[in-house]
């Protein structure tokens, strides 16, 4: 009965020790975007660790704003190329 017993406290522990080593290499995101799009103008906003610009007009690169507007005033818009640089 004793050896059932600690077969089962050795199982619980491997499988406390596994849960906790793959809890512990969870990655976290190099960085965070907020879009909001309402009908008109949308703003894309970097929350967290990286910089914004609009590349499709042909900025020359560099670590950008951290919040990029652009607006519309057609019945339908094109998507645009909003360039970004991780800045850590």
């Amino acid at each position: 009965m004793t050896r059932i017993f600690v077969r089962g406290v050795v199982a619980l522990a491997l499988i406390g020790a596994g849960w906790a080593a793959a809890k512990a290499q969870t990655p976290s995101a190099d960085f965070e975007l907020i879009v909001n799009a309402p009908a008109g103008e949308t703003t894309i906003e970097c929350v967290r660790g990286c910089g914004l610009a609009w590349v499709e007009r042909g900025n020359p690169g560099g670590p950008g704003s951290p919040t990029f507007t652009y607006s519309c005033t057609g019945p339908r818009c094109s998507s645009s190329r909003v360039g970004g640089w991780i800045t850590q």
